[in-house]
């Protein structure tokens, strides 16, 4: 008859990790866990304490200490402290677990061996994505941990390490966004623009791909081929390309559209015969320019992902539509619509965040000007572009720059989790 485990016991063994997994007869399991344990505190003695107290002081002598060193590397520690903790979590609860088990007379692995056959036999999908979830943990939750603590700090160009020290200012930054009158008539200003910019360039590009799509789908159209190496001219172009040549279009005195294609329209629209648009000194209209060039950029992706969509819709709904007597309109409503936006949600919606945080055109097109608005911003920098020029300028405020950043990325993520749950994106189906 098999011994009856004490779950409750072996819980409160394994607080000392490993001597659980001992008392669970994983002799082999207790002794990997304790030997991490005990690895880590050697680690944590001699190399994350110190490291974890610099990140508290953030140095105390000038010139000796660099105060964003300490913090850089303090992020770094205390992340490994976390992935320790959550392994001690989960050592608590394995050995309660493994007890309930022995209870239930469910197998339970006790050699070295018998662990790596149930490891390959029921976590090797487990292991495969380990590398991954390190990968992303320095790749993607370090860089954000180190931004976010900046963020609290007086780093700009008056506080420059080594030479000064970093203090903790708490929620200085945030405040002084609102506080200062320079910086909270520029944060309105640019936070405007950008979210204008984001849903007209994106609604505009997904507009024309999706129009371009159904237009290029219909059985009466002739050369489709032809129409689609068109259309995908502007996706085969490197943007940055594409973004210098419009630059040079769109010039007030020289660019092709004031000297060669306005006056073209001219006679046939005659109130635009002699008129030149300042495309590049008008921010109103610079904004214009930027809103129809991304709308060229962007549709070709569009149109690629309509048209895979639509040539997968079955034409049997639009045949018994037909029937029920449906307009080109209704089965559009009815049936195309719903069924593109059922695959391309997602896709749709990471238009708008992609154009939150579209850098390039702003710089390259005008520099983000005319003009600016106070706060070191262009009248035509959204967010993203407002942030490279707080951290490259001549007094760079680095601090504010990261506050700046998190606000982004809240905005972004806290749309982007309201959208995605309201269009069911990510719901899936049983087949």
């Amino acid at each position: 008859m098999t011994t009856q485990q004490q779950p409750r016991k072996a819980l409160l063994l394994s607080l000392i990790p490993g001597l659980g997994q001992i008392y669970n007869k994983q002799k082999a399991k207790g002794a990997i866990f304790l030997g991490v344990t005990i690895l880590f505190l050697i680690y944590f003695f001699a190399i994350a304490a110190p490291e974890l107290g610099n990140l508290i002081t953030l140095g105390e002598v000038p010139g000796r200490d660099n105060s964003l060193f300490m913090l850089i590397r303090g992020a770094f520690h205390f992340i490994l402290v976390i992935v320790y903790f959550i392994f001690y979590a989960l050592n608590l609860k394995d050995a309660y677990t493994i007890a309930k088990r022995w209870n239930n007379d469910y197998p339970v692995p006790t050699t070295f061996k018998d662990m790596l056959k149930g490891i390959y036999a029921n976590g090797f999908p487990y292991l495969l994505i380990i590398p991954s979830y390190i990968a992303m943990t320095f790749a993607i939750i370090f860089p954000v941990l180190v931004t976010l603590l900046i963020a609290f700090t007086n780093y700009d160009f008056q506080h420059l390490p080594p030479t000064k020290l970093l203090d903790w200012v708490g929620v200085t930054n945030f405040t002084n966004i609102w506080r200062l009158s320079t910086f909270r008539s520029a944060f309105g200003a640019v936070l405007g623009w950008t979210i204008i910019w984001a849903l007209a360039a994106s609604t505009v590009q997904i507009v024309i791909g999706i129009f371009t799509a159904i237009i290029a789908n219909q059985p009466f159209i002739k050369g489709k081929r032809i129409f689609g190496v068109i259309f995908l001219l502007p996706w085969a172009v490197p943007a940055f390309i594409t973004i210098l040549t419009f630059s040079n279009m769109f010039n007030d005195s020289i660019g092709a559209i004031n000297t060669q294609v306005i006056p073209l329209l001219g006679k046939v629209l005659p109130f635009l015969n002699g008129h030149l648009i300042p495309w590049k000194t008008d921010p109103t209209w610079t904004k214009v320019a930027l809103i129809m060039m991304q709308g060229w950029l962007g549709f070709p992706y569009i149109y690629v992902l309509t048209l895979g969509i639509l040539q997968s819709i079955p034409n049997d709904l639009y045949e018994a539509a037909y029937i029920d007597g449906a307009n080109a309109w209704q089965k559009f409503r009815n049936i195309t619509f719903p069924m593109i936006l059922a695959v391309a949600a997602p896709t749709l919606i990471s238009q708008y965040t992609f154009n939150f945080n579209n850098f390039s055109i702003m710089y390259l097109f005008n520099d983000g000007g005319p003009g600016t608005v106070g706060g070191g911003a262009g009248s035509t920098d959204i967010l993203i572009s407002w942030i490279y020029r707080l951290t490259t300028g001549a007094a760079p405020q680095y601090s504010m720059a990261a506050a700046v950043t998190l606000i982004i990325s809240l905005i972004v993520i806290s749309i982007s989790m309201i959208a995605f749950k309201k269009l069911h994106a990510f719901d899936m189906e049983d087949v």
